[in-house]
């Protein structure tokens, strides 16, 4: 294998490795913001675990962060709970951080 092979070939495990990283990080982050959604909703106990269960849903349907974001802020303004567009993101921003610490911390 030349060195350029080898190269190309440590790129790639790289890349694959930042994907996986990145997706084990918004899976994390998904779940804890569907749980700060929860609280924010009032729903504790059998309920918060089923509200949880539907957010992941979206992630995992293809709904995506938008899908995710859209639903949680439906839900607040169903509820009344006063949350604008720029906090519930700066939200996800942040546990998406937190999850992607926590993940490269072990």
């Amino acid at each position: 294998m030349s060195t350029f092979d080898k190269r190309e070939d440590n790129f790639e495990k790289k890349f694959a490795h930042d994907e996986a990283a990145f997706f084990k990080a918004r899976a994390r982050r998904d779940k804890m913001f569907a749980h700060w959604a929860a609280g924010l909703l009032g729903k504790s106990g059998a309920d918060e675990d089923a509200y949880v269960g539907e957010i992941l849903a979206i992630e995992v349907a293809g709904g995506g962060e938008d899908g995710v974001f859209t639903r949680v802020r439906a839900d607040f303004d169903a509820a009344g709970v006063a949350r604008s567009d720029h906090q519930i993101r700066r939200t996800m921003d942040e546990m998406l951080a937190k999850s992607a610490a926590e993940i490269a911390a072990g």
